[in-house]
């Protein structure tokens, strides 16, 4: 098993992906991208609040942010043994076998579209509400067809120019969350700086499974460092670095700004204040206004519509790599393993994936749809659901690698910690697939039966489809997930 990673399967410099194109900012602000650190704020944590624990969501974030670091040990542990754009696909590949690789490659297209397809539409609303203060009117579908069409645009040409782009606008984010963060820091908030995070009458009060959902959707992305191992300038350092940065950028950030945010209004008025708002996402521009004043609102507004853009690029991006994967090694037509001659970006699956957009789009616009309540919180739980499958069959995968490849490793890293996280998943993915009428709405209705199922069948579909490999063409089916390096 050890001898795979000496093996050469490239044929040349053909249908490969741009090497050496990234360094560790780069990959680590694209993974970042994903988790729209401004839309978390804004979007998913009044929800947090009113719907969750209240004021436990910074302690949630702790428990959450140990649960990344606890899978991340067992993932990076695996990664310097993984260089394949594949990802999670590799890793199942390598620890698991052919048959399951192929549903987790499947199950990943499906889940990676779906927050794209979700995104989609919360961008286009959001962009009609901002863009319309300044006049600039136009439909929600208006505004996400000129995103989709730009985010096409750049995943077809190079990976750095998407990360160039994405790079600017993270950090641009980052920089008015927290400059609202130490407005409300400096005056001492509503009623002065209380430490007390770990009140345990807090964080079990309200709903802490839907604080941890919503803590937990906020880091979906950044598992995504090796995606990018092919194009990475020197992986085996990069990736570990980016994937540790990552957890540990989102998991702070959210933990000092949720903090800050119940510092603002004050605890005893937190959860009714954001109940009696006619929209939750307000509560954090209030806020902004109150604290920070001047223009920090408005420009945070734009951020907001540029977060949600970084968003769609960078699942855009995940998306073309996996389906370039899954068409490189036999699962997906062969066009699909195809790189650009001149970009050397996997150009096939960026033009299926925007597409695919412009249709859901179209149908959603077409029957008069929300943008938000139906587009956004239907699709993308679906997303959420297919992460979080993934990521059980990964931990899973990691104990099997180190127990099969020979390589050796610390029980910490390649046993312990990848199984408490692996049983965390578990959990959570039970739980939103038994209840995800609840969660989105489509309580009774058949939606709520049918949008969960699209995960297990996914996975059914991608099994198949590596047990028609494995008959037509067993030599490559034992060479899926090998390193491409």
């Amino acid at each position: 098993m050890a001898q795979e990673e000496a093996i050469d399967i490239n044929s040349g410099g053909s249908n490969q992906l741009r090497k050496n194109s990234l360094g560790l900012i780069a990959v680590t602000f694209m993974v970042i991208s994903a988790a729209a650190p401004l839309t978390g704020v804004a979007g998913a944590m009044p929800l947090a609040f009113m719907l969750g624990n209240g004021t436990g969501v910074p302690a949630t974030f702790v428990f959450v942010t140990l649960v990344m670091l606890a899978f991340a040990a067992g993932y990076v542990a695996m990664s310097r043994h993984v260089t394949n754009a594949g990802a999670f696909y590799a890793y199942a590949a390598r620890g698991l076998g052919g048959r399951a690789a192929g549903a987790v490659a499947v199950t990943a297209l499906v889940a990676y579209n779906a927050m794209q397809f979700g995104l989609i539409g919360l961008f286009g609303g959001i962009a009609s509400g901002i863009f319309g203060q300044f006049g600039l009117m136009l439909p929600w579908w208006g505004w996400s067809l000129l995103a989709l069409l730009l985010v096409g645009f750049l995943g077809y040409r190079q990976v750095d120019l998407s990360a160039k782009v994405l790079v600017f606008v993270v950090a641009l984010e980052y920089l008015v969350v927290l400059i609202v963060d130490f407005a409300i820091l400096g005056k001492g908030g509503a009623n002065g700086l209380s430490m007390n995070f770990f009140d345990q009458n807090a964080i079990f009060s309200g709903s802490l499974t839907a604080a941890i959902l919503f803590c937990m959707g906020c880091f979906i992305g950044f598992e995504a460092t090796t995606i990018y191992a092919e194009e990475a300038r020197d992986p085996e350092k990069t990736i570990p670095r980016a994937t540790y940065l990552s957890v540990l950028m989102i998991g702070i950030f959210f933990i000092f700004t949720t903090w800050l945010l119940i510092v603002g209004i004050g605890a005893d008025k937190l959860v009714p204040t954001i109940q009696a708002l006619p929209d939750p996402s307000i509560f954090f521009f209030d806020l902004a206004g109150q604290y920070a004043g001047g223009p920090v609102a408005t420009i945070a507004g734009i951020l907001l519509v540029s977060s949600l853009f970084a968003a769609l690029s960078a699942f855009h991006n995940y998306i073309a790599r996996y389906s370039y994967v899954a068409g490189r090694e036999g699962l997906l037509p062969e066009v699909f393993g195809q790189t650009h001659d001149t970009h050397q970006s996997p150009h096939v699956g960026s033009v299926v994936q925007t597409a695919g957009a412009l249709i859901v789009l179209a149908l959603f616009a077409g029957l008069g749809l929300d943008p938000v309540l139906n587009m956004f919180t239907w699709i993308s739980q679906v997303g959420t659901l297919g992460v979080l499958a993934m990521m059980t069959v990964t931990s899973v995968a990691v104990i099997a690698f180190f127990r099969r490849s020979g390589h050796t490793g610390s029980a910490l890293t390649t046993f312990i910690l990848p199984l408490v996280s692996g049983l965390v998943m578990a959990a959570l993915f039970v739980y939103i697939f038994l209840h995800f009428g609840d969660l989105t709405g489509t309580t009774g209705g058949a939606l709520g039966i049918i949008l969960p199922s699209l995960i297990p069948a996914a996975a059914v579909v991608g099994y198949m489809l590596a047990l028609r490999l494995q008959r037509t063409d067993p030599a490559r089916f034992a060479r899926m997930g090998f390193n491409r390096d």
